[in-house]
C-alpha cells in the first residue's frame, strides 16, 4: 500500500474547507487504505484526507496502545452535534512539525458520520477519542491545532517555521 506525503504548514490545502465524500466506492476504500498506511507509518494517532492533500471530509485514526491489535477508525463527513466538560492537555500534529502544545477541547462529544461503506454513525465519544476526532475534524475545516494557542505562541511558531523553510531551500 501506498505511503502518501503528509502536507506541512504552511501548506495551503491545510487552510482548505474539505468537500463531502458522495462517492462510496473503489477509489474511496484506496484511499482509506493509503491513509491508513500513512497515519500508521509517521506514526500518528490520526490522520485527515486534507493533510495528504486530498480536500475530502475523511479521516482515520487508531488511538490503540503499541502493545494492543491496531483498531482503525474511518469517519466519513463527520459533524460534532454536541460537547461538554473541558480539559487542557498536550497535543502535536503530524502536519506541524516540531511543535507540541496544550490545546482546550470537550471532553465528551457526539458525533455523526459515516463509516467507509456510507452507513450512518451516531456514537459518544469521551476523553482521548473525543480529543482526536475534534483533532482531525479540525482539519476538515481548514483549521490547524496552532490556531488554537495564544497569538504569541502562533507568531513565535510561524517565525521558527519561516526560518526552517529559509535554511530547507539554503
Amino acid at each position: 500500500m501506498a505511503i502518501r506525503e503528509i502536507l506541512k504548514y504552511p501548506h495551503p490545502l491545510l487552510r482548505k474547507k474539505a468537500a463531502e465524500v458522495a462517492e462510496f466506492d473503489e477509489a474511496l476504500q484506496t484511499l482509506i487504505e493509503e491513509m491508513a498506511a500513512t497515519m500508521y507509518d509517521a506514526p500518528g494517532v490520526g490522520l485527515a484526507a486534507p493533510q495528504i492533500g486530498v480536500s475530502q471530509q475523511l479521516l482515520v485514526m487508531d488511538i490503540t496502545a503499541k502493545d494492543e491489535e491496531p483498531e482503525l477508525i474511518v469517519l466519513i463527513n463527520p459533524e460534532i452535534s454536541e460537547g461538554e466538560g473541558s480539559e487542557l492537555e498536550e497535543e502535536g500534529c503530524l502536519s506541524v512539525v516540531e511543535l507540541t502544545a496544550n490545546v482546550k477541547r470537550f471532553t465528551k462529544i457526539r458525533v455523526k458520520a459515516m463509516d467507509s461503506q456510507g452507513n450512518p454513525l451516531d456514537f459518544i465519544a469521551e476523553e482521548w477519542l473525543a480529543r482526536v476526532i475534534q483533532h482531525e475534524v479540525d482539519h476538515l475545516k481548514g483549521t490547524l491545532f496552532i490556531d488554537h494557542l495564544s497569538s504569541l505562541k502562533r507568531a513565535l511558531y510561524k517565525k521558527k517555521r519561516r526560518k526552517q523553510l529559509a535554511e530547507e531551500k539554503a
